[in-house]
């Protein structure tokens, strides 16, 4: 990325691990029309910051065949409860999206562009703050 970030790794990847109780992966995603957009398939952290900064959502397809993997900031967390992950995003939305491509995950302009679309600020920038881990009862 660049000198005050690490390159992003597929946390699967690192000797990093997450609290059982705060790991997502496996979770049902949901929209923000609480409709079911697919299952975390993977969490992207900044290897030097040890943080995440994106979650690799699978949908569509069977038994891996056809799906599509979307690239979502982590920001668009808005709440985890009951074994779902609640996006701020709308289908609709996630159907335009820059898509998920393992060879472009520490390419800085294809980020920027990420995080646009998305409306977010990226992690690099001055004056970012991470997202509080989003527990919801």
């Amino acid at each position: 990325m660049d000198s005050t970030h690490g390159e992003l790794v597929p946390l699967k990847e690192t000797d990093q691990t997450v609290a059982p109780e705060e790991d997502i992966r496996g979770m049902t995603v949901k929209d923000a029309n609480d409709e079911k957009i697919g299952t975390v398939d993977g969490l992207l952290v900044d290897a030097d910051e040890r943080k995440v900064r994106f979650i690799v959502v699978a949908s569509g397809g069977f038994l891996g065949l056809g799906e599509h993997q979307s690239y979502i900031p982590v920001d668009a967390v808005v709440s985890v409860r009951d074994d779902e992950v609640h996006i701020d995003q709308s289908r609709e939305r996630l159907t335009g999206a820059p898509g998920y491509d393992p060879q472009l995950v520490n390419d800085r302009e294809y980020n920027e562009g990420v995080f646009g679309y998305y409306g977010y600020t990226p992690f690099w920038t001055a004056g970012y703050v991470y997202p509080a881990y989003p527990f919801l009862p």
